[in-house]
């Protein structure tokens, strides 16, 4: 049997820990954008449900590297 390879972690969809805390839906983390820049938050059908990055981002790409590599901090509360 072998282990699950490293790559295959790191591909796996990560979710919103607020969003989870808040509504107990797993809703899959994402780059939106607000008047104050793009920041890692989720969304459902109905619009955005939480950001969950501390930060904003001046650019879209700059965002999703910052998902990407993990380079973001979690907000712990609202």
């Amino acid at each position: 049997m072998s282990e699950p390879s490293a790559s295959s972690s790191a591909t796996a969809v990560r979710s919103g820990a607020l969003a989870l805390a808040w509504t107990g839906k797993r809703l899959p983390l994402q780059v939106l954008r607000s008047a104050a820049g793009h920041y890692i938050g989720t969304q459902d059908d109905e619009g955005p449900v939480s950001r969950e990055s501390v930060e904003y981002f001046p650019t879209h790409l700059a965002a999703q590297r910052a998902l990407d590599t993990h380079a973001w901090t979690q907000r712990a509360h609202a």
